[in-house]
């Protein structure tokens, strides 16, 4: 089976065995470079991801002998099943595909390689950029310390990761004010996470500047949403009836989440015939 042929392939028509077949090529050092780097990106879905696959994964990005694009890539593959461990947990071994002892191992050995300045940019920018998604206490520190480094890469990866981690508004505010556009889109959606009320003046200047690129106008719509739900709505009409489809779509759900749910409204109803 041509492993390249799976990257168009739905998960869920994958054949069953395409977990076993990411593993073999993915260890293989025999085999194509770009086969390894496929299978290292889909062996991270959670559809096959499991103990194995992952310290497999884990693995090869400790090995400094291996590419430095394929460790790389297996950092990353790791994120989904972190951030699903740390949303999941482990009273039920059935919410995670992984056991907690390999969590627990991999988010230990990401921190140490993390750290490791004798490990590439590049590997250390994707391990921080997938441990993230299970945050933990080493993150902040990190996080900042790539921020104020003044590399363009290290920042761009930092405001990324605050989308994640706690306690970084005053770092997400400063970087909307970024020049870098993939790092003012960052920034974005790291202040619609958290739903960053400072944020508001430069998200509605967004929405309101037609010059705006639209993948950032499709993050500023989201970060309304997130931010002031209810102005939000008031802010996107003009978006909804856009002669783009997705930024209409994206309006058109950013105003769905500003409406009051039904028991909401029915409530707001309650007190208001009290009041009066």
């Amino acid at each position: 089976m041509d492993v390249k042929s799976l990257m168009d392939t739905p998960p869920w028509d994958w054949p069953r065995d395409a977990g076993e077949l990411f593993q073999k090529i993915v260890t293989d050092r025999r085999a194509q470079e770009s086969d390894r780097l496929v299978a290292a990106e889909l062996a991270g879905d959670l559809t096959v991801i499991n103990d194995d696959l992952a310290v497999a994964l884990m693995a090869i990005v400790r090995d400094a002998g291996e590419a430095e694009k394929l460790r790389a890539g297996a950092a990353v593959s790791l994120g989904a099943v972190l951030e699903q461990a740390d949303t999941d947990g482990f009273e039920d071994s059935d919410d995670v595909p992984i056991s907690e002892r390999t969590f627990r191992s991999i988010q230990d050995t990401l921190h140490r390689l993390c750290l490791d300045d004798s490990n590439p940019k590049e590997v250390r920018r994707r391990i921080l950029e997938a441990s993230v998604r299970a945050p933990e206490d080493w993150h902040q520190d990190a996080i900042r310390a790539a921020y104020s480094s003044g590399d363009k890469d290290w920042m761009l990866t930092s405001v990324f990761s605050m989308r994640w981690v706690r306690g970084l508004d005053n770092q997400i505010l400063e970087a909307l004010k970024s020049t870098d556009p993939e790092i003012h889109y960052q920034a974005v959606h790291a202040a619609g996470h958290w739903e960053l009320d400072a944020a508001w003046p430069r998200i509605v200047a967004l929405l309101n500047d037609v010059s705006t690129p639209k993948p950032l106008l499709l993050a500023a719509i989201g970060a309304a949403a997130s931010i002031r739900p209810q102005e939000a709505g008031e802010i996107l009409v003009d978006l909804a009836a856009s002669d783009d489809e997705e930024i209409a779509e994206a309006a058109d759900e950013a105003i769905a989440m500003s409406e009051p749910m039904p028991d909401e409204a029915d409530d707001e109803n309650d007190a208001s015939e009290w009041i009066n």
